[in-house]
């Protein structure tokens, strides 16, 4: 008698300890969204426990890449940061799926004050992204005749991502055609609050290109200290007509560092500041 008891007894604790994992599991779950389980510690087990299908919900996600265009003078952790923000931002959507980010340095006659060549940019860059598996440095860019308009590098890089995607076969002609329209990133362009701002400086920017940045790509905004995005937006009759095309990301790290600061103390990716050394890319005057 006691043996069946404490038999009964067992059976509820494991019953209950068995529904405890599934609902700690679905809240797990919930928590990160299920947005990008690389985020989600044990996330196979998580979901394996929970019964939860990811790939479905996943693949159900509009893919996304970043488009940061500036001079990266140099770059810095900062700038990666703002990719991992805008990321986590997308992600916690449930809408999105960012599959990919691109640095572009900005060409060598942009002709602001101090800009090293960019042929150390983009070298700087590729040594401080050797450890990221998603963001890229592009040179494109940087490698053209003249200076090149934002809205000019963002065509450039959306026919890239069309080329690079694989072709639909057409059953009647047995020749390709155009890409698949569900496999087809959307392409968003990255940048800071003070970015945003300039879009109110007069005569900087044309009107029909900033209505095809927004209205087209879309901005992935991250904001800074000291900005107001959200009246930068309502301020602008384009940006707000489009506003639900701009996503505004908060830093959850708030801080105002120049870059010569950053040059002088060396708030560098590793790889950076050996080339910076070792070049002596900027000289102390």
């Amino acid at each position: 008698m006691i043996i069946k008891i404490k038999k009964s007894i067992l059976t509820v604790i494991f019953r209950c300890h068995s529904s405890f994992i599934v609902i700690s599991a679905i809240v797990h779950l919930s928590w990160c969204q299920l947005s990008d389980l690389s985020f989600c510690p044990n996330e196979g087990r998580v979901a394996a426990a929970a019964g939860v299908d990811v790939s479905d919900r996943m693949k159900s996600r509009i893919p996304v890449v970043l488009l940061a265009c500036g001079s990266f003078n140099p770059i810095t952790n900062m700038h990666l940061r703002l990719f991992e923000v805008a990321r986590d931002h997308l992600h916690q959507t449930g809408r999105y799926q960012v599959i990919g980010g691109i640095i572009s340095p900005v060409n060598d006659n942009y002709r602001k004050k101090g800009l090293v060549a960019a042929r150390h940019r983009v070298a700087m860059a590729r040594l401080a992204l050797q450890t990221s598996d998603w963001i890229r440095v592009d040179s494109w860019e940087s490698e053209q005749t003249q200076w090149m308009e934002t809205i000019k590098v963002l065509r450039h890089h959306h026919s890239e991502l069309l080329r690079s995607l694989p072709r639909m076969e057409d059953p009647d002609q047995g020749s390709a055609s155009s890409p698949a329209s569900a496999a087809v990133p959307e392409l968003k362009l990255l940048c800071g609050a003070d970015f945003l701002k300039t879009f109110q400086i007069p005569n900087l920017w044309k009107d029909t290109h900033i209505q095809e940045i927004v209205e087209k790509f879309g901005l992935v905004c991250v904001t800074r200290a000291g900005h107001d995005p959200k009246g930068y937006v309502s301020d602008s009759p384009i940006l707000q007509r489009y506003q639900d095309k701009i996503h505004l990301a908060r830093e959850p790290v708030q801080n105002e560092i120049s870059a010569t600061y950053v040059r002088k103390r060396y708030l560098l990716q590793r790889g950076a500041k050996v080339c910076i050394t070792r070049m002596d890319i900027y000289h102390q005057g």
